[in-house]
């Protein structure tokens, strides 16, 4: 299901963007853009820079074109945030690497010598607030506010220097506030003394003024009548603003009416997928491919002609081969992605004799649009929001991050609660973008297990994004030829598999990915051909279900139904309810996950299941108890957490 309208809580007035012509004096039009923002200071900056290098990008044809002169970011920072916000450090760091650079940005600190009420000596450990910059070899232009024409000379110096270098430049603009932080704050209390300077000092206006009547430039009347025409047009269009606003409907928004989304057709037909998977093996004469990797390799051509199985790498290289020869660009970006964290896709081969480069998937025949692939630094906060800002900027291109464990996407969340899951609501701003989280518990300690599912459906709400945790390399294809295709763009979250990624049981048939689509629940077909006889149903979502099939296989009598969810949000709560239905002697709905209680899906399924539950079942919870932290640090705790689970699970 979907939302009908877009209507959603807004936003405070100086979090909300804009965008509007500016006429130079020379008769061009200039289109200048302001990204909506959050109070999160310094978090919009990377934001701003994947947009721009999004307007950047040509995205017809096989190859991506950029050109940095296309558009030009402009970040204005404040001083205690630029030199007291990791991010500032990271968008940086990705001013020069391949996949992130647009040719330079301008960065704008606007320093009032005090961040709020902090004095500079609490507030960074440097004499400047500029200093982080020196470590990124960022020219640095220190200029006075109160010089109007020096400000100028500062910004075309930064603007010669982007042209002629092409890289970043900054402005460190002394001024201060006025009033403080806001017009309702009293700065005396805390900085009095630079307070009682500031009271007494002329405003930039007046000095520039009384500057440009020393010349003779104008007359100090000219001057101030100036300022009064324009003063004054300002406070009509305030007041413009203001009536519009007031004879809007002030109600509190009501929730949202939600109808079927529209399905597109994600089949691909077998001689094509053959004909793709040929190219996508095949390599420059001379090419010389490592000799384990040149078997793995050829393998994906064997399972093409017989009766093989497809793992999910094989799958999601279709997926994205299909999308480019349908004029749909790809962009595929993350932490060791070219290779995959766990050896498993191989989409830039490296020849072993030179170290030179091949990417198949950029030189395919009767591609459409260009795919771009990039390992990311080791960040994921500039990354995400980089890739956010480009995906809302392309909402025709598939952009993907891929973390190296899905655990990492904590280092991301002011972008994932921000910009991900409350862009929509507050902006009406959305994204088509992917996160990749490998997520799945296989002894490999707290940090390498959960991609933290529960903070997701927790943001989840108001049909702002989706959430999927399927269970085989065809489901992986469709899912993501689906988000490629739907017209309602929303951005998606896959917890991808870690062992399943080459586990026999977890492998798809050609014909998989030459038909069906994308099922949002999985039934079981050993069980489906008992119903009648089916009194507990296990249902799961992910690489549990691997854990708890071969166990089940194992019982003589009593056999229990293992049923997949697939897509965790929106919640199919149709298909859910006609998987019930289709057992009509359930006892027993057992939820199981591999989480503890306290995390993974359960507190936000239990209540949606329970409404939905056949009358004389009752509906129960396997798996491991509450914790504070994840999962196991050791591996044989690890194995005893698992096993207890899935007997749990199995035996009534």
């Amino acid at each position: 299901t979907e939302t009908s309208d877009e209507f959603g809580t807004g936003d405070v007035k100086y979090h909300l963007g804009a965008e509007g012509m500016y006429q130079t004096r020379g008769g061009q039009a200039v289109t200048v853009t302001l990204a909506h923002n959050p109070s999160h200071l310094e978090y919009v900056a990377p934001v701003v820079v994947g947009r721009t290098r999004a307007r950047q990008t040509n995205r017809r044809g096989q190859q991506a074109v950029q050109n940095p002169s296309v558009a030009v970011p402009i970040v204005i920072h404040g001083d205690a945030a630029f030199a007291g916000q990791g991010v500032v450090a990271e968008t940086l760091n990705l001013g020069a690497l391949k996949g992130y650079s647009v040719g330079g940005t301008i960065h704008l600190i606007t320093n009032n010598q005090v961040g709020f009420t902090t004095d500079i000596p609490d507030a960074r450990s440097t004499t400047y607030a500029s200093d982080l910059a020196k470590g990124f070899d960022v020219p640095v232009i220190h200029v006075n506010a109160d010089d109007a024409e020096a400000c100028l000379d500062a910004m075309r110096l930064a603007m010669m220097y982007r042209a002629r270098f092409h890289q970043d430049a900054l402005i460190d603009l002394v001024g201060y506030r006025r009033h403080g932080h806001n017009e309702g704050d009293e700065p005396a209390y805390t900085q009095p003394r630079m307070y009682e300077a500031i009271r007494n000092h002329p405003t930039a206006r007046v000095r520039y003024a009384e500057l440009l009547a020393g010349r003779g430039t104008v007359t100090a009347a000219e001057a101030e009548a100036q300022y009064e025409s324009v003063y004054q047009h300002l406070v009509a269009e305030q007041q413009g603003l203001k009536a519009t606003l007031a004879a809007q409907r002030e109600a509190e928004p009501g929730p949202r009416r939600v109808v079927p989304g529209p399905e597109p057709s994600t089949e691909v037909p077998a001689d094509t997928l053959i004909a793709l998977n040929d190219m996508l093996l095949a390599r420059p004469e001379g090419f010389t491919v490592h000799p384990k990797l040149g078997r793995q390799l050829e393998r994906r051509r064997q399972v093409m002609e017989g009766d093989g199985g497809l793992d999910w790498a094989h799958a999601e290289a279709l997926a994205f081969a299909s999308l480019l020869t349908e004029a749909v660009p790809v962009r595929l970006t993350g932490q060791d992605t070219e290779r995959g964290t766990f050896s498993q896709r191989h989409l830039a081969l490296h020849d072993h004799a030179t170290g030179a480069k091949w990417i198949p998937l950029q030189h395919l025949r009767g591609a459409l649009a260009p795919f771009e692939l990039h390992n990311s630094p080791l960040s994921e906060l500039a990354t995400v929001g980089f890739e956010y800002g480009y995906s809302a900027a392309a909402p025709e291109a598939l952009v993907l991050w891929e973390a190296q464990f899905g655990d990492f996407v904590n280092g991301a969340q002011v972008i994932v609660d921000q910009f991900m899951s409350a862009g929509l609501s507050k902006w009406g701003v959305t994204a088509r973008l992917v996160l990749l989280l490998p997520h799945g518990y296989e002894g490999q300690g707290p940090e390498h297990s959960s991609a933290r599912i529960e903070r997701f459906l927790q943001l989840a709400a108001e049909n702002n994004m989706r959430l999927a945790n399927c269970t085989t390399p065809a489901q992986y294809f469709h899912l993501l030829r689906r988000q490629a295709l739907r017209a309602r763009i929303r951005p998606l979250v896959v917890f991808t598999p870690k062992s399943l990624l080459r586990h026999p049981l977890a492998s798809s048939q050609l014909s998989e990915l030459a038909g069906g689509r994308f099922q949002k629940v999985m039934d079981d077909a050993w069980a489906a051909e008992r119903a009648g006889d089916i009194t507990r149903l296990l249902l799961c979502s992910g690489k549990v279900y691997y854990d708890l099939l071969p166990e089940a296989e194992k019982m003589k009598q009593g056999r229990p139904a293992i049923a997949r969810l697939e897509q965790l949000y929106s919640f199919p709560e149709q298909e859910v309810r006609q998987l019930l239905e289709r057992y009509p002697n359930l006892r027993e709905v057992v939820w199981t996950q591999e989480e503890p209680r306290n995390l993974g899906a359960w507190d936000y399924l239990d209540e949606k299941l329970l409404a939905i539950l056949p009358r004389n079942a009752k509906l129960s919870y396997a798996g491991r108890p509450e914790r504070a932290s994840p999962a196991e640090g050791y591996p044989v705790a690890h194995t005893a957490a698992q096993a207890r689970l899935v007997e749990d699970a199995l035996r009534a």
